[in-house]
């Protein structure tokens, strides 16, 4: 049977734990085509980003469309956009229906602090990208950006959830703010959405390697909503997947840094059920 497309729009991680390469990852676990399109060559490794090189926001377009013109896309993510412009030109694709089932991962600073998106990119997705979103992944730091506040802001669930009730104010369907960086035994997860507000807890996993959780949560994601899941049950797949991930990666030795997660050996039970 021919595979479901779907397309991610995203930056490339050299030292392939996260970006486009956790997308693509994701994708193949759970048995999907994965197409894409790039926005930056970073270079990286397990200890952090040392280098990025924004591609030109026409040619993101470009990849776009010369994609979606020729295969049957049937949802979308974004990671790291890298600038503004690149921002605008997505949200455009998206204005004109392009962009089926867009699950927004608002990549704008790497888990190292290494800024990852130009002067301006906070707004641009504020004011055109997020309400074109059916999904949006901001982490405690994107999103307490993204509602003005200081990056460390977000200490408490009381403040994932007025953070959430506002980036969907924005625009965007569903709104996920990951609670991973909270420091609790419980690792919880914030949605709001069209059914109101829902708290998904996970047990921590102990473990350094968990780079491109983010990225792979977002991507499968877009799986579940390509499969025909509502957002709420495609959210809770991902979390599932991306907790077997850090604990299949848990005793990896893999860098001096965070390393990935595991996305191997997975064949999805159904549309977005991960199961190994």
């Amino acid at each position: 049977m021919t595979p479901t497309v779907l397309l991610t729009i995203a930056g490339s991680d050299s030292g392939g734990g996260a970006g486009l390469q956790a997308d693509l990852a994701t994708f193949a676990a759970h048995g999907v085509h994965g197409a894409c399109a790039l926005t930056a060559v970073t270079a990286q490794n397990t200890t952090g980003v040392y280098g990025v090189v924004r591609l030109d926001p026409t040619f993101v377009v470009q990849q776009v469309t010369t994609v979606c013109e020729d295969l049957d896309v049937r949802a979308v993510k974004t990671g790291m956009l890298a600038s503004s412009d690149t921002v605008a030109a997505v949200a455009a694709l998206a204005a004109r229906g392009m962009l089926p089932h867009l699950v927004v991962d608002p990549v704008l600073v790497s888990s190292t602090g290494h800024l990852l998106m130009d002067e301006g990119g906070v707004g641009a997705y504020r004011d055109q990208l997020l309400a074109h979103a059916d999904v949006a992944t901001p982490n405690l730091r994107e999103a307490a950006v993204l509602t003005g506040r200081a990056p460390d802001a977000l200490r408490s669930l009381e403040d994932m959830v007025a953070a959430a009730h506002e980036i969907r104010s924005l625009g965007a369907a569903t709104v996920v703010v990951k609670g991973g960086h909270l420091g609790t035994a419980v690792s919880p997860d914030v949605v709001d959405g069209p059914g109101g507000l829902t708290v998904l807890e996970g047990t921590r996993i102990a473990t350094s390697n968990d780079h491109g959780t983010g990225c792979s949560l977002s991507a499968a994601i877009a799986v579940g909503l390509a499969g025909g899941l509502d957002a709420l049950g495609a959210i809770r797949a991902a979390k599932a997947y991306v907790a077997l991930g850090l604990a299949g990666a848990a005793g990896w030795e893999m860098g001096s840094g965070h390393g990935p997660i595991d996305h191997f050996g997975w064949q999805p039970a159904g549309p977005g059920a991960p199961a190994r």
